[in-house]
């Protein structure tokens, strides 16, 4: 299973993915993928056994996550 954040900004996805990895997550830059939007925009892709630490990655640097994702 893969798990996906999607952000309103381009800053938010890009700021998510750099502060996950200088963490050590496995955090990747991905398009939205169809199933979730048709608009185009950039998510992160991510283990779902992370997510807790992600969740608390984003919180703390203040990074406004639009909906993490179960694929």
């Amino acid at each position: 299973m893969e798990c996906i954040a999607t952000f309103d900004t381009t800053h938010m996805a890009l700021f998510f993915e750099k502060s996950c990895r200088s963490l050590g997550l496995k955090v990747k830059i991905i398009p939205v993928p169809r199933e979730i939007s048709s608009s185009c925009g950039l998510a992160c892709s991510y283990p779902c056994e992370d997510e807790e630490r992600v969740r608390t990655v984003a919180a703390e640097k203040g990074i406004e996550v639009f909906e993490y994702h179960r694929l």
